[in-house]
């Protein structure tokens, strides 16, 4: 989606040790018990904004049925606990897949209460391929340098330059990574949290994930449940569309979503001076689309980057006004400057994008099956872009080289517990990349969970970004294991939606800083 942050922290060495295991309960006296043979040497990595983190390097077995054979290297973060009560190690994942965790555990440190965070050593982590865990993935580098060919297949010479870029990219995997690809998935990644969980000498863990995230939490709580203690799950996967059809319903919401960015574009025609018809608002943003796929602006943006530009305002709404400029340049002043900065910031990938959609495609490929047939592909596609326009053909392009990928898939998991503590769920409403139906299915499936609902919400990772109402409900799980009980409906608490942004020049246009910060942080395409 956008180039992510750098991550400052260097691997360090592996060394033995002992640490503090994790105690039954909230408010028990720390003990000790030794450790692996192997465990973290923990090493300064600080950076600016989070002056206590720790880095470490684990390494795991690449294939976790032979425990003997090769081993690969993940990367570690830590922000370690300074308070009497210790409450065990609190891993975090931003998702993706294919996303970098490590600076987010600094994130969600400095974000929860401080006497809330106190408690835990909070554990950040690059899964197996991503950033600074080796190897890591960069299946085809320059994948998505611009100007891509036009995602709209209405040309059989349009369908074919996309399907060749696919399939290249498929093959490009193969050939470089044939030894690494089948280990590329959740379970094993869910075998990489559990190792890490035994490194640290913990007995339990706990575990909060942002999107992508949520369905590996729910994968290693099946494969452990006796070793969950505690298990926060912001914007849920829905655990019964695993690939394919996962995809697809994105597709509409997304579609949603961006109509609802032409709304509110609609709403402060004074800003913008597109009109006050979200209709027409949306003829003008496919005449940009039409014109640009004829002339990409500044020879880097055509309709493929428009998409990947605006795609990110699905996600948040803090990049509306951003977005919105961009637009009213083009429309209104014939100025091809602002979207091409709004490309560079929100749509072109570097090197750690190229890993992250690597990553991606390694895992989703090789999770479950896909169509081989691209008769299916196209036949559902063309379907849903009769009703969703905005973001159909972006995405089965993007998903398009599991239509070739060069191994075997695994079947999906039934992540269906009923031997969990309680665990806390998060879910917007109008969530695109994670739909709300997602939150309900895996609230049903996780039995005794509780599900809190941002009402009117359409951000994608809605705790820790500026909600009160949500993050009071984290921080009292967090701090004692308190969950909300509803009547029975879907929801066992709600909590209003922030208000949407202001355009950038008024005197109130604000958006939360942590806001923005997490989602920089999230993983890569959700």
């Amino acid at each position: 989606m956008r180039q992510r942050a750098a991550v400052l922290c260097g691997a360090a060495v592996i060394a033995a040790g002992t640490v503090t295991a994790v105690p039954a309960e909230a408010g028990a006296p720390p003990h000790t018990q030794p450790a692996p043979a192997a465990g973290p040497h923990w090493k300064k990595c600080a950076t600016e904004d989070y002056p206590t983190l720790q880095c470490a390097s684990l390494e795991v077995p690449l294939d976790h049925a032979r425990p003997r054979g090769k081993r690969i290297t993940l990367a570690l973060s830590r922000v370690p606990h300074t308070a009497d009560t210790f409450q065990g190690p609190l891993l975090v994942n931003p998702g993706g897949p294919g996303g970098s965790g490590l600076t987010l555990a600094g994130f969600v440190a400095s974000s929860l209460p401080a006497k809330v965070a106190a408690q835990y050593d909070v554990i950040g982590f690059d899964p197996r391929g991503v950033g600074r865990s080796s190897p890591a993935l960069d299946c085809l580098p320059g994948h998505f340098d611009p100007v891509r060919p036009d995602s709209l297949p209405d040309t059989p010479g349009a369908e074919r330059a996309n399907l060749e870029r696919a399939e290249s990219f498929a093959d490009a995997c193969g050939d470089t990574y044939a030894d690494v690809l089948p280990h590329i998935d959740t379970v094993s990644t869910a075998r990489d949290v559990d190792a890490i969980r035994a490194a640290l000498g913990a007995e339990k863990l706990n575990y909060f994930g942002y999107s992508y995230g949520t369905y590996l939490g729910a994968v290693y709580a099946k494969l452990y449940p006796q070793r969950v203690r505690r298990l926060v799950l912001d914007s849920v996967v829905g655990p019964d569309d695993v690939w394919y059809d996962a995809n697809l319903g994105q597709d509409l919401a997304f579609n949603d979503r961006h109509r609802a960015f032409l709304a509110w574009i609609a709403e402060h025609d004074t800003a913008y001076g597109l009109g006050t018809d979200p209709e027409r608002i949306e003829t003008a943003w496919y005449a940009m689309r039409a014109a640009l796929a004829k002339k990409p602006a500044g020879g880097k943006v055509g309709a493929a980057e428009l998409e990947d530009t605006y795609m990110p305002g699905g996600y948040y709404n803090g990049y509306w006004p951003y977005l919105a400029e961009a637009f009213a340049a083009y429309v209104n002043d014939e100025d091809s400057g602002p979207l091409v900065e709004a490309y560079e910031n929100f749509g072109a990938l570097g090197a750690s994008g190229d890993n992250g959609y690597s990553v991606y495609t390694a895992v989703e490929c090789r999770d479950a099956s896909w169509p081989r047939d691209w008769d299916e592909w196209r036949d559902d596609n063309w379907d849903l872009y009769e009703k969703a326009p905005f973001m159909v053909w972006n995405n089965a392009w993007y998903n398009a080289p599991c239509a070739f990928w060069p191994t075997k898939s695994r079947q999906p998991m039934d992540v269906a517990n009923g031997e969990l503590p309680p665990a806390l769920l998060f879910q917007a409403t109008g969530d695109a990349a994670t739909p709300y139906e997602g939150g309900v299915t895996a609230h049903r499936l996780l039995r005794g969970s509780a599900l809190v609902v941002e009402e009117g919400g359409g951000n994608h990772g809605i705790t820790l970004s500026g909600n009160d109402c949500l993050d009071e409900h984290l921080a009292a799980y967090l701090a004692d294991g308190t969950v909300p009980h509803g009547d029975g409906g879907e929801a066992d608490a709600v909590c209003p939606a922030l208000p949407d942004p202001e355009p950038l020049e008024s005197k109130a246009a604000s958006t939360s800083s942590r806001g923005s910060t997490l989602h920089g942080l999230l993983g890569f395409r959700g």
